[in-house]
């Protein structure tokens, strides 16, 4: 399978668990285990989970805030889970479409692709 132009690495994360996590293993990952149930939903479904798991992002970002007293175990553990959920569902919308996440990020990495800051 192509992705973004270049050919897929077979990973298994279960045969790398002592490594770090990259995003190209990441993506294979997710890849591997829900390709064919994503690929079904298609496009418009999945950004509807994504944005509901945003929606429970911004829940539990606002059970952590500094008014909220910075949250406790339980709600931190959450945060936790939100994040990856969005990260998640954000990566299954690119296998879909066809996007190397790992590629797509390199804007950030390549001097003087991304200049100046959004207020």
């Amino acid at each position: 399978m192509l992705i973004g132009g270049r050919p897929r690495q077979l990973v298994s994360w279960a045969v790398m668990s002592t490594s770090p996590l990259t995003v190209a293993a990441f993506q294979a990952l997710i890849r591997d285990r829900y390709l064919k149930t994503d690929a079904a939903r298609g496009t418009a479904g999945t950004f509807m989970w994504l944005i509901e798991e945003v929606g429970e992002l911004a829940t539990a970002l606002h059970a952590c805030s500094a008014e909220k007293g910075g949250g406790d175990a339980e709600a931190r553990a959450n945060l936790e889970e939100e994040f990856a959920d969005v990260i998640a569902w954000l990566t299954t919308l690119a296998n879909i479409n066809g996007v190397d996440l790992e590629r797509a990020l390199e804007k950030y990495t390549d001097e003087g692709r991304v200049e100046g800051v959004k207020q």
